[in-house]
């Protein structure tokens, strides 16, 4: 992958965080914690979501605990370099839908001085790598990730199980179709079989 050479006037590069984890362990939330404490800082933000993901809101970014922040809804990667031009952090919830693109626009970004902060789930609910998702993780120079708590052992989980026969790889939803598992649990819940 080549990386665009461009630098901020001050020589200064910037940098990308990623926080990953299964459904339910917070990602937005804390993608939302750090995006305001840089609005505090009166640090220009700007924030993105795949226009996929409209579960809550068309716009905003909202997480489970209906806690939310202003965001526009771009229908692809190369949409973020574009709007993202002139400001000091780029927040990116949901990464996952996005197209490989997305790892090649956060590179640029951060080499341009800017601080990215990405938010997405790490593994598909069959617990395969979820799309840009890996390489966006072995860039960054800080990976966070959270965990939720096991339905059935209480546990650390870090799967996120689909309850619902759909086998689309794409289905947006809540606990009404996904659960967090722990490993022995998901195991359990498929039989011990890796898809």
């Amino acid at each position: 992958m080549f990386l665009e050479n461009t630098v901020n006037p001050e020589g200064q590069c910037g940098w990308i965080e990623v926080i990953c984890g299964s459904m339910f362990s917070g990602k937005t939330e804390e993608l939302i914690r750090r995006l305001r404490r840089a609005q505090i800082a009166k640090q220009k933000v700007e924030i993105f979501k795949p226009t996929t993901d409209n579960r809550y809101d068309d716009q905003n970014i909202v997480s489970h605990n209906d806690n939310e922040i202003a965001s526009t809804a771009v229908p692809a990667a190369a949409n973020i370099r574009i709007l993202a031009d002139t400001c000091d952090v780029v927040g990116i919830d949901e990464a996952q839908f996005f197209d490989d693109g997305i790892v090649r626009v956060c590179n640029d970004l951060a080499n341009r001085g800017i601080r990215v902060i990405v938010a997405g789930l790490d593994m598909d609910y069959k617990g395969n790598p979820f799309g840009p998702m890996p390489a966006l993780m072995a860039t960054a120079e800080y990976v966070t990730k959270v965990h939720a708590v096991c339905t059935k052992t209480g546990n650390l989980a870090h799967y996120s199980h689909r309850i619902s026969d759909s086998e689309k790889l794409i289905e947006l939803g809540e606990k009404d179709i996904y659960e967090p598992l722990s490993r022995a649990a998901f195991m359990k819940a498929n039989k011990g079989n890796r898809q």
